[in-house]
């Protein structure tokens, strides 16, 4: 796997401004969290700094980085918990279906690494 991801900051800024209403400043600080964050999340560069030339468009940065990355980590954690459960009852082919189906439909890069890695480890199983 790829460096370690944090996603602390981001769920406390999404937390500060989109729950509690906090007022977003835009600093360097953020500006770089926020673009860190969207590559992160699968969002591209250029749609990253074209949202962060408006403070609406920032606060979308923040719900859709945040939605991917909840979104996909529900999505990850279902799909191994059955893939697990298919792996147990010794069909493979079902668990691998599992984390192709994640990958049919997932974003994240982090998550699509999980997911390939996955499938990658069952490679020697019937």
């Amino acid at each position: 796997m790829s460096e370690k991801i944090d996603w602390a900051p981001i769920r406390a800024l999404a937390r500060r401004v989109i729950r509690e209403g906090a007022p977003l400043v835009l600093d360097d600080e953020v500006r770089a969290l926020l673009q860190r964050t969207a590559r992160e999340a699968g969002i591209s560069d250029a749609d990253s700094a074209h949202a962060l030339t408006t403070e609406a468009g920032a606060l979308d940065l923040i719900n859709e980085s945040s939605r991917r990355i909840t979104d996909g980590s529900n999505r990850l954690m279902d799909a191994l918990h059955r893939m697990y459960r298919h792996q147990k009852a010794g069909d493979f082919d079902s668990a691998r279906q599992e984390m192709r189906d994640v990958l049919a439909v997932e974003v994240v890069p982090r998550y699509r690494e999980t997911a390939q890695g996955q499938i990658e480890d069952m490679a020697d199983e019937p």
